[in-house]
């Protein structure tokens, strides 16, 4: 890595503009001075040069952050083989169902039965129409007549989360 590091600032030092780099050292030297907590976020707000002394401070803190996940989009294998490799079923030719496609984000109005209730979540189709819904209580299989798209699955998964703020981060530092 140090290796590339060095090559790509001097490549990039011969287009005439300043260009510097450090080490993961100094970003965590930054993030310990600062008293933040562990995390990629602020991380990301701690590299590069800060001059502690004469006042540089980091001092504004991200309150929610986005988390992608790479989740595919499905499987373009016409087959499914078992363990020795052997053709075990045939899948169908299309990937989509009664309009939804595996991955779509989806709202379900469950009406009757165990799951009732409204669930949002990711669903896998299937060609009888009954689609399985991943929640985040679990696997419920859901009507295509109860589903309302969100989203089209575009091969990620998108959630937020809470970051850490200052007083958090000081407080347990």
């Amino acid at each position: 890595m140090n290796a590339t590091r060095w090559q790509l600032t001097e490549t990039l030092s011969d287009l005439g503009k300043p260009v510097h780099a450090w080490s993961g050292g100094r970003t965590k030297w930054n993030r310990s001075a600062m008293g933040l907590e562990k995390t990629h976020t602020l991380d990301a707000l701690s590299v590069g040069r800060l001059n502690h002394q004469s006042g540089d401070a980091i001092v504004r803190f991200p309150g929610q952050v986005l988390n992608v996940k790479a989740t595919g989009r499905g499987s373009y294998a016409r087959t499914t083989p078992d363990r020795f490799g052997f053709p075990r079923l045939r899948r169908a030719r299309t990937k989509q169902h009664f309009g939804y496609v595996t991955g779509d984000l989806v709202r379900a109005h469950v009406p009757t039965g165990k799951w009732a209730g409204t669930w949002t979540g990711r669903i896998s189709v299937r060609a009888r129409g009954q689609h399985s819904l991943t929640t985040p209580r679990g696997r419920i299989n859901v009507s295509h007549r109860n589903l309302r798209l969100l989203q089209r699955g575009d091969g990620y998964g998108y959630s937020t989360r809470q970051e850490l703020s200052e007083s958090t981060s000081q407080k347990t530092g």
